[in-house]
């Protein structure tokens, strides 16, 4: 009984470190090239680049400390680039396939939206340096 209650708390316990590390493994796949593992914009490729990756410990600072959930998604899932392209900033659709997700947009709605942008979008918030003090969806 002891070692079938302690292979369940293993168990447990991985599946809540993966849950938690996936936005964290989508930025070090698809993002930390460029911007740097740190987020900073000083990763490997960044110097070959036209131009210059983003800081993205930065983007709460730069909105007097607000965190843009919905808009850091929108930059995420390629829609921004539309009005706002960006030279060498590819789109990943990688972040657009698998689970979905209820998210709350902010105005008493909730729409389905894949788990990976959240998990994404939840990862670079914990990059805040300053961490965000005021929050908008």
């Amino acid at each position: 009984m002891m070692r079938f209650t302690f292979l369940l708390l293993l168990l447990l316990i991985g599946t809540s470190l993966d849950a938690q590390s996936v936005g964290e493994q989508l930025f070090e796949s698809n993002c930390a090239s460029c911007h740097g593992v740190t987020g900073r914009g000083d990763g490997p490729l960044a110097k070959g680049l036209r131009t210059a990756p983003a800081d993205l410990t930065q983007i709460a600072a730069r909105r007097d400390g607000v965190w843009p959930m919905l808009e850091v998604m929108s930059i995420l899932d390629g829609y921004l680039k539309k009005t706002n392209p960006r030279n060498d900033m590819p789109v990943f659709d990688d972040f657009l396939v698998g689970r979905m997700v209820d998210f709350e947009t902010g105005n008493g709605l909730t729409t389905l939206v894949p788990a990976k942008l959240i998990a994404m979008a939840n990862y670079l918030e914990t990059l805040q340096d300053p961490p965000p003090s005021r929050y908008v969806p």
